[in-house]
Formats: structure tokens, C-alpha cells, sequence
């Protein structure tokens, strides 16, 4: 396994149910870390919890390109390279196709895809620099199968493995790795804005799906994990 010490790492989606778990395993580990999420206050206050100056954090919008720019411009005047992209952004919206609205549809694409390739097209140039590097995106289960009443969030999330595969393509001939996270359900805040009846005593809890990044951050420089799924043992809707 790849030692984490020093690295540097840009986790996105910091305050979220998973996000926040992730941090203090890889400060735990030794590796250098700057957070971003929507929200200042939250930011600020998960940092100040684990000690994380505030020079290592900025609250952005990923799916707008300004703030991105922005996001980049203050991740490099702290670190001098990226060597893992964490994004655990996104949003779900669950709803019968007739209830969907066209804005609802958009805002999927814009926070699930279009927020991703804001980011990749801002740090993967300073990967390519240095033929090296690793990007774990988590497109979600119904990244991969999708359910019904997802016909948004599966649609963006199977947009984001395409963008992700094609990427891979153009950078094969360097050591940058691409990692798919494909989870199931796990018992987070992301499930209290849907109205759909989960068990969920039945879900991954969020400290073993950040384990389970922390785990992908770490694996080994000879190869790499394309993709892992970890979902509950039993279906979890009702």
C-alpha cells in the first residue's frame, strides 16, 4: 500500500455526511489536506474541530467555473502540486419521472457532472505535469444500476463513469489513476431531502464508506483500482 504521508490531497464535499469522515483519516495518515464544501460556516467549523488551518479551506460552488478557478488559485498558493482528487460532492434528488421538474433535471447534471469536469479540467493539467496522480470519483451505485425514481441522479452519475472512462483513455500512458467508487446506500443527511422509505439500520454506515476511500487513497503505485462497489448486505428501500 502507498503511504499518505505529505501527499496532497483536495477533498471536495468536506462537510458531508461521508466527506467529514474522511478528513481526519487522512490527517491521521499524515497527508496534506484542503477541503472545500458550499458552505463557509461548516467549513470553518469542521476545520477548527481537527485543526486544519484556515488557509486550507474555501467554500465553492463546483458547479459554477468561477469559483472553481477561484478553488484552484487557492489550493496552489498552498500546496505546489495535487496528488489525489477526492470528490465526494453531489446531490440526490429520488422522484417518479412525472414529478421531475426540467430544473430539478438540470441541477443533477450541473452539481453531479458538470461540477466534476469544472474540477478535473482545473487539476488534472498539474497531474499531467508530473505523469502522476489519483482520482476518486463516487458515482454511486446507480451509477451503475439504476432504480426507479432516479431518472436524474442515474442519468448524471452514468454521465460521470463515461467522462471518467473517456479521461482514463487520454491519460494512460502516465501514472495517473482513475477510481470509481460505486456505493449503495449509506446512512447520511443525503437521504433526509427524499421522499422515499429506507431502512436505515440496514445502510453502510459513513464511517466505513470513508474508510473505504481512505483504503483507495492508499492503493499501490504498481496498479489500480478501477472501480469498487460496497452496498448493504440487504436492499434497504421499503
Amino acid at each position: 500500500m502507498e503511504n499518505l504521508k505529505d501527499k496532497c490531497v483536495l477533498l471536495t464535499g468536506a462537510t458531508g455526511g461521508i466527506g467529514r469522515k474522511i478528513l481526519p483519516l487522512l490527517q491521521h495518515s499524515g497527508a496534506r489536506v484542503f477541503i472545500t464544501g458550499k458552505q463557509q460556516e461548516k467549513l470553518l467549523n469542521l476545520a477548527a474541530t481537527l485543526h486544519l488551518p484556515e488557509k486550507q479551506l474555501l467554500a465553492a460552488d463546483l458547479s459554477k467555473q468561477d469559483d472553481v478557478t477561484a478553488l484552484k488559485d487557492a489550493y496552489f498558493s498552498v500546496f505546489d502540486n495535487i496528488d489525489i482528487i477526492i470528490n465526494a460532492a453531489g446531490i440526490g434528488i429520488i422522484k417518479p419521472i412525472e414529478q421531475l421538474t426540467a430544473t430539478e433535471f438540470v441541477l443533477s447534471f450541473e452539481s453531479n457532472l458538470l461540477a466534476p469536469f469544472f474540477l478535473i479540467q482545473a487539476f488534472l493539467p498539474n497531474m499531467k505535469q508530473n505523469k502522476k496522480g489519483l482520482i476518486i470519483n463516487i458515482p454511486g451505485v446507480l451509477g451503475k444500476v439504476p432504480m426507479a425514481g432516479a431518472a436524474a441522479y442515474s442519468a448524471s452519475k452514468y454521465g460521470l463513469v463515461g467522462m471518467m472512462q473517456s479521461i482514463r483513455e487520454e491519460v494512460k500512458r502516465t501514472e495517473i489513476r482513475i477510481t470509481n467508487l460505486f456505493l449503495g446506500g449509506v446512512d447520511t443527511p443525503f437521504w433526509d431531502t427524499i421522499d422515499l422509505r429506507v431502512q436505515k439500520d440496514k445502510m453502510v454506515v459513513a464511517e466505513e464508506a470513508a474508510k473505504a476511500i481512505w483504503f483507495l487513497c492508499q492503493q499501490p503505485a504498481s496498479g489500480v483500482v478501477s472501480e469498487m462497489v460496497l452496498q448493504p448486505f440487504n436492499h434497504q428501500a421499503i
